[in-house]
């Protein structure tokens, strides 16, 4: 009976978690998307694909899935020197926004949850603002 119970507790400890976690990416993701449309849209567009040799896309981005932490550093400071998105080069520069660390998570959770992007793995105002220049 214990082993039940305990096995009993640990699922629903789990399913809660996973509950939570879902929620509030749901709600970084919604928050996410207003930043978005101040900051952003005007170089990455509504539709997150960039402009050719121009600003990286962000819809189906390799990048951002392969460099997590240099994508918010971006955000963050900034960023100027070539990258290289789904296999095209790009060396522009993107200044800095000047937005919090809360709202580069929120940010970041959009574009890492829109235009064909999936990553449930969270970015947290506690990761961000661990990254230094």
């Amino acid at each position: 009976m214990k082993l039940f119970q305990l096995s009993l507790f640990v699922t629903l400890s789990v399913i809660f978690t996973s509950f939570s976690q879902t929620n509030a990416l749901k709600a970084s993701i919604e928050r996410g998307e207003e930043i978005y449309t101040d900051f952003c849209v005007s170089c990455h567009l509504p539709n997150g694909k960039g402009v050719e040799k121009v600003y990286p896309p962000l819809a189906n981005s390799d990048y951002l899935l392969k460099n997590r932490e240099a994508s918010i550093k971006g955000i963050k400071f900034g960023m100027s020197g070539e990258i290289v998105v789904n296999g095209k080069k790009y060396n522009n520069v993107m200044t800095p926004l000047g937005l919090s660390d809360d709202e580069i998570a929120d940010v970041m959770n959009y574009i890492n949850n829109s235009w064909g992007n999936k990553n449930d793995n969270i970015v947290t105002e506690a990761e961000v603002s661990k990254i230094k220049k």
